[in-house]
């Protein structure tokens, strides 16, 4: 299996979009050519607007046209590298020939010695900005310039009689001059991507586009060259590393690679490169968070919050079974997925903020004594108050928020200010959410929900096992697989480019109480 072939879907995506660009800037010369003949008369008082005949008129037109469908094809009907190859090859050539027409045409009578001079203005500016922008070999550039300064020749022969053979030579110079420095040009850019995907490399991974961007670092799409496996890699920048940063990010990826249910993310690989940075690799997730989710859909139906709530819990329940505690279990970490044709398959994420309840020294010089981690609005009361005792029961009450933001579509305790919502969930009862909805809601659900956010611990499902098997004991129909079968249809007929998993921008608080 070659490196080429474990490439070839980023490739195809690049020359896709350049192929594009090349047509967009080729459709914007041509535009502002119309514009050209009917400003320059203006402010030249002895030139006339052009008299072009109709069938140099009804070739400009077809240009344009031309030049106007095939951005749209390549923008909408996605061709693979052959149709883009044939179709950027011949727009180049139909443009050669058809800027030769256009300047043999235009310059008639005592002008027709300008014919060939005007064409090849034309044909050298067409070559420029395709070596530039498009990728491809020195041999196909080379080609497509010798073909476009042989045409010129052979089209203007009986232009070219009435040069003197110095202009004769110094045309076919310049032709010739254009051949060479596009095809250098083309060789250059075509080595320098190569560079930059050399580059690009993190051992046997070729990172893509970047996904985003969080606190613990920067996420990349990226590809395992041999197993061309789908890929993201997790990295840390250097500028970022500190001893107690790499001692996180450390943790974060050996505490999650010991998780192996199917919601939780699945860690493949952990490494450092030749210059320092470390990275880990990741199953790449294509789907929508259940931020996403209500932002865009509104309130979910309680059957689905269910089927939601168990997974995630389900995934808590091996963590928590294993001594680990997520502490920020929130809606833009846990993910909708479509995996192995099963449609909405959750994924919880990011557990860069784990505790280790059967190693509480593992934080010491990570994170600072008695400091508040997590987001706000889905802080469970002793997360607040005391920072060091959270457990399975918070990662509970969090996952209960998160089941609240799905059946209502807002948070629990909605505020203007950070203060004012951790005081909220010390003190103030959560209103009911077939109250916070206006209609109701199964009173099991509601009921299980609002007991997973209990002020006391105590009172709430002692961890993410015991809120899964009274979540499976409910009783609610309405959401099938079929039913999430045809939803996820709708979704991606409706958002073609939903977006694709990357770190959240975390919303922590992070308040140190042990110097006040």
């Amino acid at each position: 299996m070659t490196r080429k072939s474990s490439t070839s879907s980023h490739d195809i995506e690049h020359l896709r979009d350049r192929v594009r660009l090349y047509v967009q800037v080729m459709l914007t010369i041509d535009f502002f050519a119309y514009v050209s003949d009917f400003v320059t008369p203006l402010l030249l008082d002895q030139l006339s607007p052009p008299n072009w005949s109709r069938w140099l008129q009804l070739m400009r037109w077809g240009v344009t046209g031309g030049l106007a469908c095939v951005w749209l094809f390549t923008k909408y009907a996605k061709p693979q590298r052959i149709s883009l190859t044939i179709l950027e090859s011949g727009v180049t050539l139909s443009l050669v020939l058809i800027y030769i027409h256009i300047g043999m045409g235009s310059m008639t009578g005592d002008n027709a010695v300008y014919g060939p001079m005007f064409a090849m203005f034309g044909i050298s500016l067409l070559l420029v900005v395709r070596a530039s922008l498009v990728p491809s070999s020195v041999l196909r550039t080379a080609a497509i310039g010798i073909f476009s300064v042989v045409s010129l020749f052979a089209f203007a022969r009986q232009a070219l009689d009435a040069f003197g053979p110095v202009a004769k030579d110094g045309l076919g110079f310049i032709g010739g001059a254009f051949v060479i420095a596009t095809s250098v040009t083309s060789h250059v850019i075509y080595g320098l991507r190569r560079q930059v995907r050399q580059a690009m490399r993190l051992g046997q991974y070729e990172l893509g586009r970047k996904l985003g961007e969080g606190g613990m670092g920067v996420v990349y799409q990226a590809t395992h060259v041999m197993l061309r496996r789908p890929t993201a890699i997790k990295l840390l920048p250097i500028d970022k590393v500190g001893e107690s940063t790499v001692a996180r990010f450390e943790r974060e990826v050996q505490q999650t690679s010991r998780l192996e249910h199917p919601n939780s993310v699945q860690i493949y690989d952990y490494g450092r490169t030749p210059d320092g940075q470390f990275y880990y690799a990741m199953e790449y997730l294509d789907g929508v968070t259940l931020e996403q989710l209500v932002h865009a859909d509104g309130p979910v139906t309680p059957a689905r919050v269910k089927m939601i709530l168990l997974q995630a819990a389900g995934a808590l329940a091996e963590a928590h079974a294993i001594g680990l505690v997520h502490r920020d279990v929130k809606p833009a970490n846990i993910m909708l997925c479509e995996r192995a044709q099963v449609p909405d398959t959750v994924k919880v994420l990011d557990f860069g903020l784990v505790k280790e309840l059967d190693n509480p020294n593992a934080d010491d010089g990570i994170t600072q004594a008695n400091a508040i981690i997590g987001t706000p609005h889905y802080l469970a009361p002793e997360a607040i108050s005391s920072p060091d005792d959270v457990g399975p029961p918070s990662d509970v009450y969090a996952l209960g928020a998160v089941g609240f933001f799905l059946l209502t579509g807002r948070e629990v305790f909605p505020a203007k200010s950070v203060i004012e919502v951790c005081s909220k969930h010390l003190s103030e009862a959560p209103e009911p959410p077939s109250q916070v909805l206006g209609s109701e809601i199964d009173p099991d659900l509601e009921s299980l929900i609002l007991r997973c956010l209990a002020k006391d611990p105590a009172e709430r499902p002692k961890d993410g096992g015991e809120l899964a098997n009274e979540l499976e004991r409910l009783e609610l129909p309405g959401w099938t697989r079929s039913a999430a079968r045809t939803w996820w249809h709708a979704w991606s007929g409706n958002h073609p480019a939903a977006p694709t998993r990357g770190p959240a921008q975390r919303t922590q608080l992070k308040v140190d109480f042990g110097d006040r």
